[in-house]
């Protein structure tokens, strides 16, 4: 029997040690992992500032703003299209500068903004700091666009630096006079001005239009733009007993005239240029501002191709358009355009485009002529009715072709205070 065990004793052992075999046994070695692809190599970025100055306090603080935010909404739209300029992806800043509408503000700023190395600047909103600002943009080589400033003498210093993207006051004075005379009727015209670049300006322009198509001037008055008490000069006005009162300066001063005329029983009818033409003059002025005539530098918005969706996009991110802000739109957007064509954004470089600027904005054709001022510049008088400014009439300007708009679209804008334009 113990002869008959020893095979099965000898088949488990081996059982066991194949058993023991197979646990020993290596395992397959894996496949080596395929080499990775490299990634990409990341797209080379850099940053570039664009300045812009307004009054972001004081009085016209509201016009200043609203210039602001039409910079900061075509900054917006142009980082939306990831736009790439000689192979780098631009990421553009806008560096904001608040000059109160005080020249010496204003040359303070400029010359931070030049430290700052922007590569341009949109602004200043006032004639009164864009002047003397723009000899230290031109210093530095790079331009300036302004988007309201209207005294002519801006474009008339011979710097290739200086442009603007709405008419200036030469042109908006003859409409304004002329609208005056012969629309208006008026034989004799008073005339008040806020003594600043622009409301002098504009006024002096509007009395030569005025005097050229028959009218009389029997009053010129001055006041300033800090000013809210204007009994005196109108109680001397009205002595006068004139048809029309033109004021040259901002809706921060039009508003309380405005009511002062009223109590005083003033029945002439009351003109501004674009600084009073705003939906703050009626807001200051309450049922005062019925039947005012103003004029704004560009055409109404319904005759804007992409005016509308402008609108649209800004008043959903900043409320209710007050003047200037679709032409500080522009301004930014024909800078980068600049640069786009130049595939630089050395100031040096790309500064001889802006020159040559052919762009459809918000605001209609911009092209300049060599001294920097658009060419074909619109003037639009309008009324205010019930509370609204109503358009009247419309004269000259270069309506753009409808184009797609970036992220965020443009349109017309709003006025100032200290010193407009």
């Amino acid at each position: 029997m113990n002869d008959l065990r020893i095979p099965g004793v000898l088949l488990a052992l081996a059982a066991s040690v194949a058993v023991i075999g197979c646990g020993k046994k290596e395992e397959p070695k894996a496949a080596a992992p395929a080499p990775v692809a490299a990634a990409p190599a990341a797209q080379p970025t850099m940053v570039v500032k664009i300045g812009h100055v307004a009054p972001l306090t004081g009085p016209i603080a509201h016009l200043g703003k609203d210039n602001e935010n039409g910079a900061r909404l075509a900054v917006d739209d142009a980082n939306a299209q990831k736009i790439v300029i000689d192979g780098k992806l631009v990421t553009f800043e806008l560096l904001g500068e608040d000059d109160q509408a005080d020249p010496k503000t204003g040359t303070v700023v400029a010359q931070k903004l030049v430290d700052a190395h922007v590569a341009g600047v949109v602004g200043h909103l006032n004639s009164g700091t864009t002047i003397p600002a723009s000899a230290i943009y031109n210093q530095a080589g790079f331009p300036q666009i302004s988007p309201s400033a209207t005294n002519p003498k801006y474009t008339q210093q011979g710097f290739k630096t200086a442009f603007r993207v709405m008419a200036n006051d030469v042109q908006q004075g003859s409409v304004v006079g002329t609208y005056a005379a012969k629309d208006l009727a008026a034989k004799k015209i008073a005339i008040i001005d806020d003594r600043t670049a622009y409301g002098q300006g504009l006024a002096d322009e509007v009395e030569k239009a005025a005097v050229a198509n028959g009218a009389t001037v029997v009053a010129r008055e001055f006041t300033n733009d800090k000013a809210v008490d204007f009994k005196a000069i109108l109680t001397k006005i009205k002595a006068k007993n004139p048809d029309v009162i033109f004021l040259g300066g901002m809706d921060a001063v039009g508003g309380p005239m405005l009511k002062q005329m009223k109590e005083l029983g003033i029945k002439a009818k009351f003109t501004t240029g674009d600084g009073g033409c705003s939906p703050e003059l009626i807001k200051l002025a309450g049922p005062a501002s019925e039947g005012v005539i103003c004029t704004q530098a560009g055409l109404p918005v319904d005759k804007l191709p992409n005016g509308q969706k402008f609108v649209a996009d800004f008043t959903s991110k900043y409320g209710p358009i007050q003047i200037y802000s679709p032409y500080s739109y522009d301004a930014v957007m024909v800078l980068i355009d600049a640069m786009k064509r130049a595939n630089s954004v050395d100031p040096a470089k790309y500064l001889p485009e802006v020159a040559k600027t052919a762009y459809n904005g918000v605001t209609g054709k911009i092209e300049f002529d060599d001294k920097g001022d658009i060419k074909n510049g619109a003037i639009t008088v309008f009324e205010i009715k019930d509370g609204k400014l109503v358009t009247l009439k419309s004269e000259g300007g270069a309506t753009a072709a409808a184009a797609p708009m970036p992220a965020a679209a443009p349109a017309p804008a709003a006025p100032a205070t200290e010193e407009k334009k």
